[in-house]
């Protein structure tokens, strides 16, 4: 709905010649075509579809940016040689483009405001290096991407193109219209760079394979990835680096895209191991991979690399037993999700509950942290319980005031009578927490008559902090 009415946004070519354009009321375009089909814009829809072309645009770039919700940019820059030059990749472009049902319009120069301008206000499709600002100089003053109010203003003092304003001083232009005119300009001609902020990330190295017949079936997609995983490696060993997050992008003949995505718990360099990864991956897919009428490229990208422990062992140095913890870890998280294999990490408190926490094992490096599971030493008792409750457990006991350990407690209906106790050993709340009124713990570690070792707790300090303490239990010696 513009101005109370109704709209056209977009038509097909053809309908130019019934009278229609864009703008034009739809009660007025159903005048001269009393049968017109038309539908409501979806925005929502149409950014889908452009983020989806974004993706089938990386077979030729990974640098795709979206402009707007009808256009897309890409810098190119050393990839046309891949396609036999510019002209054949511009054709590349266009033909597959076209035959998906999309109307294009596409044109390659030196800078992205320029390859703009020409594209929606001419009809060139490639400016030669360093034509730029000639090429443009006769188009619209629209094509430098100004409001249109801006246009409409310049305008009014007669500047009708780009070439009217080209050699003005620019003083008095930025005073009477602003400096962003000016920016504009500049970003055409290439006196400003334009920095394009890609769609997806782009990746540290990657490895391409482009085939003369599209694959469909799993084997030779494996095969493949076996090859693009080999081609990798001696990028990786120039820079020292091992790879820990990798991704394979699949891009369909008619246009889909659909990538599977890998993490290592540790830096790898091997092929075979890459491999098997991506192997786990895609068995462990609830439907098969749909080809549809098969992928023509294949890319193996290296979103994230750590630097690669590349020193030499000595020969009693026994280091299998980790070299096959790390690859366990990899091929569960490519079978369940690299978030669903966890392991226990320390946490920043000291109530004993919640001393630990569950963390991806791929956001610690796959490294166990050595303090996490050591005790203070073979010769000592441990102080902490190797079972530890998930909450606390109520308890009734029976305790001399102040200070004393329970005489003896009745635990999940069981009587216990204390035999030995050690403590208590004070720990504080965390008011910051938990608010103030907390309470604190002192903790004992008792023996009951059978030989059976507990870790109680009372919770609140006897006419310090409250008149009648509760007791808890908290975990069991083995």
């Amino acid at each position: 709905m513009e101005k109370n009415a109704v709209r056209v946004v977009a038509h097909e070519a053809h309908a130019a010649r019934f009278g229609m354009f864009n703008g034009q009321s739809l009660s007025d375009a159903r005048a001269l075509v009393p049968d017109l089909e038309h539908h409501t814009r979806d925005r929502d829809e149409e950014y889908k579809l452009l983020g989806s072309l974004a993706a089938w645009c990386e077979r030729y770039t990974p640098l795709v940016a979206l402009d707007g919700n009808d256009g897309l940019f890409m810098d190119v820059t050393g990839c046309a040689h891949l396609f036999d030059g510019e002209t054949s990749f511009i054709a590349d472009i266009e033909t597959r483009l076209t035959a998906q049902g999309f109307t294009v319009r596409i044109c390659l120069a030196d800078t992205a405001g320029a390859a703009w301008a020409m594209a929606r206000h001419g009809t060139g499709r490639i400016i030669a290096c360093g034509q730029h600002t000639q090429a443009i100089s006769v188009l619209p003053l629209a094509a430098l991407r100004l409001d249109a109010s801006l246009v409409i203003g310049l305008g009014r003092v007669g500047f009708k193109t780009i070439g009217c304003i080209a050699d003005l001083p620019r003083a008095p232009l930025t005073t009477r219209f602003g400096k962003h005119l000016l920016d504009r300009l500049d970003q055409a001609s290439g006196r400003l760079d334009e920095v394009i902020s890609p769609l997806m990330p782009v990746p540290e190295l990657a490895s391409e394979k482009r085939f003369a017949e599209p694959i469909v079936h799993e084997d030779d997609i494996k095969r493949c990835i076996g090859v693009l995983a080999g081609n990798i490696i001696g990028l990786l060993e120039r820079r020292n680096l091992g790879a820990r997050i990798c991704e394979v992008k699949l891009f369909r003949v008619d246009g889909e895209v659909q990538s599977l995505t890998v993490h290592a718990a540790n830096p790898l360099r091997n092929p075979h191991r890459i491999a098997a990864l991506f192997h786990e991956r895609l068995a462990s897919l609830h439907t098969d991979l749909d080809a549809g009428f098969g992928f023509d490229i294949m890319r193996l990208n290296i979103l994230q690399a750590s630097p690669f422990n590349g020193a030499q062992h000595d020969l009693v140095e026994q280091t299998g037993n980790d070299d096959r913890y790390a690859e366990l870890i990899d091929r569960l998280g490519a079978r369940l999700g690299s978030d669903r294999v966890l392991q226990f990490s320390f946490a920043d408190t000291h109530i004993p509950e919640r001393r630990f926490a569950l963390v991806p094992v791929s956001r610690r490096g796959g490294k166990t942290d050595p303090d996490q599971v050591a005790l203070p030493g073979p010769a000592k008792t441990p102080t902490r319980p190797l079972v530890l409750l998930e909450r606390p457990e109520p308890i009734e006991a029976i305790a001399q005031v102040p200070d004393s350990p329970p005489s003896r407690f009745r635990w999940r209906k069981v009587l216990y009578e204390i035999a030995r106790s050690e403590g208590p050993e004070r720990i504080a709340c965390e008011w910051w927490r938990d608010g103030r009124a907390s309470l604190s713990r002192d903790y004992f570690r008792v023996e009951d008559t059978q030989g059976y070792r507990f870790w109680l707790f009372r919770y609140g300090l006897y006419e310090r902090e409250t008149a009648r303490p509760d007791w808890y239990m908290h975990g069991l010696f083995s």
